[in-house]
């Protein structure tokens, strides 16, 4: 599934429930680091990524969004430097008028103020009031990937990012990884609502068996008994 159809798969879930789901299916885990994080506390994106290396002058953002669509989510790549800023408030109002859901740069921005008013959800690795001082040469993947930590994000990847952190999903076997990550989410409200009827989380998941089994058998892990019981805790 691809396109506009994907991103829809992902909405009423969170980062977390998706991030079980990739180890669940063992599909490799691509986070961005924790010390990414929203501009404003509470915001929140999906989309296909639109990756974008900084070189130092904002026009190469202007042209990113001459090929992105709308619902794209635009992932810049600026080194995860700390000396300089990349994208201030005139391009997040150009991205927003440009239909996208929001950015994530691995690196930071400026303005924060008018990034708050503008309400585009954006993620960074913080701010600061220095704006570039070079110019640097374009490389012929310019358009093509971005890496954010140790992550490359292609076109071919999905962004997911709430307050929990940013989590990159590949766009081919999505339908899986969301149907998973939906069931370990009911599960989890189920329990969560179980609990506060009366009945604690060590009842819900038969702990007392588990410790009786265990000792009978020292190599019978939690999460295997999680597996037998269909509990979904942790993966």
């Amino acid at each position: 599934m691809t396109g506009p159809n994907a991103v829809s798969l992902l909405e009423h879930l969170i980062t977390a429930h998706l991030a079980d789901a990739c180890l669940r299916l063992k599909v490799p885990l691509r986070v961005a680091p924790h010390t990414m994080r929203p501009a404003v506390a509470g915001m929140s994106a999906r989309g296909r990524a639109r990756p974008v290396k900084h070189v130092g002058s904002v026009d190469v953002f202007l042209e990113a969004l001459q090929g992105a669509e709308k619902g794209d989510v635009l992932v810049v790549d600026n080194g995860g430097r700390f000396d300089e800023s990349c994208i201030g408030d005139l391009v997040v109002l150009e991205v927003q008028r440009a239909g996208l859901a929001g950015i994530v740069i691995w690196g930071l921005h400026r303005d924060n103020d008018e990034v708050a008013g503008i309400g585009l959800p954006m993620f960074s690795l913080g701010v600061t009031p220095a704006g570039p001082q070079r110019l640097d040469e374009r490389s012929a993947d310019t358009f093509e990937a971005a890496m954010v930590g140790p992550n490359c994000i292609t076109a071919g990847d999905l962004v997911v990012a709430d307050c929990d952190g940013v989590l990159f999903l590949p766009e081919d076997g999505i339908e899986e990884i969301v149907r998973v990550a939906a069931v370990i989410r009911d599960t989890e409200h189920r329990q969560a609502a179980t609990m506060r009827e009366g009945r604690s989380l060590r009842q819900q998941l038969g702990f007392e068996d588990f410790l009786t089994l265990r000792r009978k058998d020292p190599e019978y892990s939690f999460r295997a008994h999680l597996r037998r019981i269909g509990g979904s805790i942790e993966e």
